[in-house]
């Protein structure tokens, strides 16, 4: 069974090319849906996150799903084809389990990959896509994950997104605790910022979310206030900080609305964080006077700062997986063995099926139990052994493949320890 996977990642394209072909959670499933329709492709999985699009197969051609992702997102093949990269078994194997572990990541060693994972994992069960290899793969990568994480320290110190986010806007403000914060969205991401722009103690943290009810489940848990989406435009000046992370496939603030912001808190600057795929801020904003607009692109060179510490992990981490990688290899080696392995039981019900019968018929007219019995087994011993004793049999001496057919046949039946 042939195994790939193609995509493409923060190393591979930049943002403007990777929002381009970002999937929205919600469409998932539906997306899988038709993928499968229109290929050749019996499971499927779709990995997208802000730093990522990746689409794990089972089966099918590597050109054709990258053609139908273009096509999904009506890009021309071309624009993606330098940023692309396929990967087939025993790459495609080793790939998952280095970004489960978080090898992969613009942060190393970073957790929230493992979720985003699952969650995909759980859209491709959803979609009735996610079959007996895929599910086997991503199940052996969050085992991996967890070696890797138990065994070295890959994870010590972790500086994330939302963490880089806060020393970017301490460049910005001296002080966050004189500060107001706002938070659009409601996600994941969006809660491990909050988390740690609250442990520097802001003036006032809100969120925004398109789903008021979810913005008011998370405002109490930091003290903050929960605030309707589509009011963003009229209490927006109120704030200095602004972090947006949304599911939104177009943005939330233009360039339009931040500059009648600005100038009704008469140039006070503001500090913006966009770590959305698909953007949820202009690009322009940035090119506006008294704003500091960070992408995820933004972040990467502050990243690096805090994984020298964890670099020496990395070799630890890798051993863990290519070990793992020649387990799983062998598993899957295994499964094509599967169909010849079904054929040959049939073939010996088959033979344990015929001989009940002539047996029961036998003990029906009478006959001697224990000479039913004893035909019954000899029936069975010749029927098992005729095709080893006729390709034996049929074998020339001298013949190449006869020293190897008798070997096999003496593994086989462990004659060789009689």
């Amino acid at each position: 069974m042939q195994l790939f996977t193609i995509g493409l990642n923060h190393t591979s394209a930049p943002i403007a090319i990777r929002e381009g072909v970002a999937f929205a959670a919600e469409r998932l499933q539906e997306a899988l849906i038709e993928f499968t329709r229109k290929q050749p492709v019996r499971e499927a999985a779709i990995l997208s996150t802000c730093n990522r699009t990746e689409i794990y197969c089972a089966s099918g051609e590597p050109g054709a799903a990258i053609e139908w992702l273009a096509d999904y997102h009506r890009v021309q093949p071309q624009e993606l084809q330098s940023y692309t990269y396929t990967l087939e078994a025993p790459q495609a194997v080793r790939h998952a389990f280095r970004v489960a572990s978080g090898l992969d990541s613009m942060v190393l060693g970073e957790p929230q990959i493992l979720g985003q994972m699952k969650d995909a994992v759980r859209s491709a069960e959803a979609a009735g896509t996610l079959g007996t290899t895929l599910n086997r793969l991503f199940q052996r990568s969050f085992a991996v994950a967890k070696e890797v994480r138990t065994h070295t320290p890959i994870g010590a110190n972790v500086v994330s997104m939302a963490a880089a986010s806060v020393k970017l806007a301490q460049r910005i403000f001296p002080s966050l605790a004189e500060q107001k914060v706002l938070f659009i969205g409601a996600g994941e991401m969006i809660e491990l910022a909050a988390t740690h722009f609250a442990a520097q103690h802001p003036r006032v943290i809100a969120f925004a979310n398109r789903t008021v009810e979810r913005a008011e489940h998370l405002a109490p848990r930091f003290n903050g206030r929960a605030l309707a989406l589509r009011d963003l435009p009229e209490y927006l000046h109120e704030y200095d900080v602004v972090v947006s992370c949304t599911a939104s496939s177009l943005p939330i603030l233009g360039k339009g609305t931040v500059e009648r912001t600005i100038r009704t808190r008469r140039h006070r600057p503001m500090f913006m964080v966009d770590l959305a795929v698909p953007r949820d801020i202009e690009p322009e904003v940035g090119q506006m006077d008294d704003v500091f607009l960070y992408s995820i692109d933004d972040l990467a060179e502050l990243v690096k700062e805090g994984m020298d510490s964890r670099q020496s992990a990395v070799a630890q981490a890798e051993a863990i997986i290519e070990t793992q990688v020649g387990s799983f290899l062998h598993w899957m080696k295994s499964r094509d063995n599967v169909p010849l392995i079904r054929t040959l039981r049939e073939s010996a019900e088959s033979a344990r099926r015929a001989e009940m019968e002539r047996a029961l018929k036998m003990l029906s007219r009478g006959d001697d139990p224990k000479g039913v019995l004893e035909a019954l087994s000899h029936g069975l011993t010749n029927k098992l052994m005729h095709g080893p004793t006729q390709a034996l049999n049929q074998s020339e001496q001298g013949e190449p493949g006869n020293e190897e057919l008798k070997s096999l046949l003496a593994r086989l039946y462990h004659l060789d320890r009689r």
